[in-house]
């Protein structure tokens, strides 16, 4: 659905997610989130009344997906770009959820967060790391996809602000997951991946990394989550399989396999 103008006069769009459970505004042509968020907050094993805070939020699409699917959680989001954290504030508006959008740098943060910790601090952070690629030419999709600040002060960040035994969930590119587990390894133990693969037999694309504060169990490699039955994309549309379309459209959970630590 198309829809008015943002304060700094971009064209909106209104999407539906989660089988249109919610109804997030986004701008046309900045970035626009996808399936990255919504597998993220299908991961994260919080329970009701859980605190939860999302480093990069955007519009609040991770975020919001998490309070629709587990009821009571306390979600707050932390956002650079003043346009994108403003809708962030409209969406949960707008589909009755609480969340607080601070707007700052997490290199920077806002002192209020600074003093606060959480069950759960959440991040789908810039996937390029500009050395090695091109910059996008809209300012808004370049801050959310190239690397500013680098992947060592997203996991520092996180860590800092997860409570004792609190749980720090990333989602990332596959081929800088060597990159990711060294700097989580320096903050958190317990470190688990699951890598989320297309089709089988493909190599995984994007990877689930979860850690927690004080964790003391071995690291596992988990096996992968696929997206998509077959061995190719055949019929037009989407075609997901059974359990990523119930992520998608009805909100349910992605579960880690259970480890005890």
């Amino acid at each position: 659905m198309n829809g008015p103008d943002d304060a700094s006069g971009a064209a909106l769009t209104r999407d539906a997610f989660l089988g249109g459970q919610l109804q997030i505004w986004q701008p046309r042509g900045g970035y626009r989130a996808g399936v990255d968020p919504v597998l993220l907050a299908a991961s994260v094993p919080a329970r009701q009344g859980d605190t939860v805070l999302e480093l990069g939020c955007g519009v609040g699409v991770a975020s919001l997906c998490l309070a629709r699917r587990i009821a009571g959680v306390q979600i707050t989001g932390l956002e650079v770009q003043p346009d994108y954290a403003d809708l962030a504030r409209r969406n949960a508006q707008d589909n009755a959820i609480a969340f607080d959008v601070l707007t700052g740098d997490l290199a920077e943060m806002p002192e209020a967060l600074r003093q606060m910790q959480f069950n759960h601090v959440i991040a789908n952070p810039p996937y390029f790391d500009r050395a090695s690629s091109t910059p996008a030419q809209n300012a808004g999709r370049e801050v959310a996809l190239g690397e500013g600040t680098p992947l060592s002060d997203w996991v520092s960040a996180a860590a800092k602000r997860a409570a004792p035994r609190g749980y720090v969930t990333f989602i990332q590119r596959a081929d800088r997951l060597p990159e990711l587990l060294a700097h989580a390894a320096r903050h958190l133990g317990s470190l688990e991946v699951m890598p989320l693969i297309a089709r089988r037999g493909r190599a995984a694309r994007l990877v689930l990394l979860r850690g927690r504060k004080n964790g003391r169990a071995a690291f596992r490699m988990h096996d992968g989550w696929v997206l998509h039955d077959g061995v190719a994309h055949v019929v037009d549309g989407e075609d997901y399989n059974a359990a990523t379309g119930a992520i998608l459209r009805l909100g349910a959970a992605l579960p880690f396999p259970a480890a005890s630590d």
